[in-house]
């Protein structure tokens, strides 16, 4: 949720915010409202308690005579302050649903526009060509035994696959170095749990413009993550932090899962938008003031990683039409993909700025002790879709695929060619 305080000071930077992303303006409006209500009617509690309790003084001094009247005024300011709690609590419940309707305020320099509206910042090696007719990942994948779509379609289902062989040593080794290299940056690796509670999925934000995405088990009143960040969002809610010694860096090991809803006709083919995958995620709670520099080290560590895996990329700044409900800032890394001739999303890196602290309760102290909401980030290091640039880019004239020498110690050969 965004700060109410910035609001009341700012409220035209929060309707250009929403009008950046494509959102409607009015909704400050209604927030701003609601704020007002719920004030009046706090204060209308308030004092009708304090005059409540203050009669019940009166009534331990009064006299014989006088208490009856008091007793039966007593019993009027009770039924009355029932009544104000009732429409204080109806308050506030219109209060949290105003405030939740407001995306995180985009941060300023972030592109105006939608998802087409990106600004590349910077492009790094040079899109691969070959002098033959290159595959896609998916023809590569089965003709080299790494992925059976079919046998996973058969089992669970569209969407679905089995990675085989030296297709899940090439999985199981990517995530691995890039585990690696989060513990060498000062990371604590965590293997999350991939259900959630329904507050905390709601706390990251993803119960709202994205609650089409997630898989929900009805029964269990339980969410399936799509992505670590969810978990490990929520490892610290309702806590305070000791931010003194520096931020709180985790990274996230998990399965994945996403309903991919809406995006039937696109990118069905392989595994570019798929139902399940594995990732290893990158979060952080820090002080607000630190967010920024800590966004561009996030940066710097995926781009990091995808220069370990030697395939050509590009930064980009993405649109505030695209951003997330959570983030005021992103930052993605794209791939390029020859058969496609584009470069498609590998990593992103969001600054989450306080909004998820603050729906999660998220404190920390500052110098003087006082107790601030803290700031989160998050960002990709490695997911199964980046196999498809590997796979891609380093595929060779016979068929086989040169392995990233930063992958050959976990995957156990140079070169991937096709089974005897």
């Amino acid at each position: 949720m965004i700060d109410l305080r910035f609001l009341r000071d700012n409220p035209d930077a929060v309707r250009a915010s929403q009008r950046a992303r494509g959102e409607d303006p009015a909704l400050v409006d209604a927030l701003l409202e609601a704020d007002v209500a719920r004030r009046a009617a706090v204060a209308t509690a308030d004092n009708l308690r304090a005059e409540h309790k203050a009669m019940g003084k009166l009534i331990g001094k009064a006299s014989k005579d006088e208490r009856s009247a008091l007793l039966a005024q007593a019993q009027e300011m009770s039924v009355k302050v029932k009544e104000a709690e009732v429409a204080q609590h109806a308050a506030d419940a219109d209060m949290d649903a105003a405030h939740r309707a407001i995306s995180n305020v985009v941060q300023d320099g972030a592109p105006a526009g939608g998802e087409a509206d990106f600004v590349v910042l910077e492009t790094v090696g040079k899109p691969t060509e070959f002098d033959f007719e290159p595959k896609d990942h998916l023809d590569l994948s089965e003709s080299l035994g790494l992925i059976d779509m079919e046998r996973g379609a058969k089992v669970s289902g569209a969407r679905f696959y089995f990675m085989t062989g030296y297709g899940a040593l090439l999985q199981l080794g990517l995530l691995q170095l890039a585990a690696q290299k989060a513990v060498a940056n000062g990371f604590t690796m965590m293997i999350p749990p991939v259900l959630v509670r329904p507050e905390i999925m709601a706390g990251t934000g993803f119960l709202g413009q994205h609650a089409s995405e997630v898989y929900r088990l009805a029964e269990e009143d339980l969410y399936l993550v799509g992505t670590s960040e969810v978990p490990l969002a929520g490892y610290h809610s309702d806590e305070i932090l000791d931010l003194s010694d520096g931020p709180k860096r985790y990274a996230g090991w998990s399965s994945c899962f996403r309903r991919e809803a809406g995006s039937y006709g696109k990118d069905t083919r392989g595994i570019i938008r798929v139902h399940q995958f594995d990732k290893v995620e990158m979060f952080v709670f820090t002080t607000p003031e630190q967010a920024d520099a800590e966004h561009q080290r996030l940066l710097g560590w995926e781009r990091d990683m995808l220069a370990a895996v030697e395939v050509p990329y590009r930064v980009i700044d993405v649109a505030a039409g695209d951003l997330g409900s959570s983030a005021a800032r992103k930052f993605d890394c794209e791939a390029w993909v020859p058969t496609q001739q584009t470069y498609r999303e590998l990593t992103s890196t969001s600054n989450c700025t306080t909004f998820q602290a603050r729906r999660l309760s998220v404190r920390y102290r500052d110098e003087n002790g006082k107790p601030q909401i803290a700031a989160t980030l998050n960002g990709t290091l490695a997911t199964t879709r980046w196999i498809v640039a590997i796979l891609e880019n380093n595929q060779q004239a016979d068929g086989s695929v040169r392995v990233p020498a930063a992958l050959v110690p976990f995957v156990g050969t140079e070169v991937l060619t096709p089974p005897k």
